[in-house]
């Protein structure tokens, strides 16, 4: 079955594993700007890094029949650094009109501080400005509730957002509903240890059902699995789900939500 990956790093991936998602049918994959393993010092490390992001991956990823997009932004745990998050700000239209740049993302909360709150804000008032989707990362473990709310709280306060092109990710069962019931889009992340397990996935879309619901590996530096997506489409199979329900998850859901930018621009997979 063809899938897009919504949300994985290929920045911190090998080659091989870009034959390796080829193979089990990935076609496209979209690539949110993040930590990079540690705290850059200046705004030039974040330059260098969207031209990675615009120029480098998709030419890697092309070279294994898969369309790379990518998103940009400072992340959320270097937005503790007002300063250094406000010249990256500055820098980013630069690259907003690149041929695979859907938004702004995977901007968000890490630790729930005030400082993370006002540069949130301030990428929230960019996307709206040059009318660009986003991509919303929501924190960890104890801190995914709190931060959740936080979120939605400050996503409210601007009315000219449209929900409808805003992607909450991360999201397990104590914050699916409120993302879902608010307008947004939902993203739900694979990971081998924190955040969901393809099973605890499916029953989250056997729960809320699959409407505005993605899921994605974000497969990074740490423990991630880039075939994680796979993973569900096996566990949906298992649990006897229709094959039409689990494209609708993997391929139909990504291809509506990516297919309001202007720059997502993704061949028929039976026709390439």
């Amino acid at each position: 079955m063809y899938y897009i990956d919504p949300h994985i790093h290929m920045v911190s991936r090998t080659t091989d594993d870009y034959e390796t998602l080829a193979r089990m049918g990935c076609v496209a994959i979209s690539e949110p700007a993040f930590w990079a393993g540690y705290d850059r010092g200046s705004a030039d490390g974040f330059r260098d890094y969207f031209v990675q992001l615009t120029e480098v991956e998709p030419l890697r990823a092309a070279a294994y029949g898969i369309d790379h997009f990518t998103w940009l932004c400072i992340n959320a745990k270097e937005a503790e650094n007002v300063q250094l998050s406000r010249d990256v700000l500055k820098m980013i239209p630069e690259f907003l009109d690149c041929p695979n740049v859907l938004g702004i993302g995977e901007i968000g909360l890490n630790k729930n501080t005030p400082n993370e709150s006002i540069i949130f804000q301030e990428h929230l008032e960019l996307a709206i400005k040059y009318d660009q989707q986003i991509l919303i990362h929501t924190p960890h473990l104890e801190d995914k509730y709190q931060g959740t709310r936080m979120i939605l709280d400050m996503l409210a306060d601007h009315s000219q957002l449209d929900r409808s092109r805003v992607l909450v990710d991360h999201v397990e069962e104590h914050t699916v509903r409120e993302v879902i019931d608010a307008g947004y889009w939902a993203g739900m992340t694979l990971y081998p240890v924190t955040k969901c397990t393809p099973a605890r996935a499916a029953d989250i879309i056997e729960t809320v059902g699959s409407e505005r619901l993605c899921v994605n590996s974000a497969g990074d530096w740490g423990p991630s699995k880039p075939t994680a997506v796979p993973d569900l489409i096996f566990e949906m199979r298992k649990r006897g789900h229709r094959e039409a329900k689990i494209k609708e998850v993997v391929f139909g859901n990504p291809r509506q939500f990516f297919s309001q930018s202007k720059n997502f621009k993704l061949a028929d997979p039976e026709n390439r």
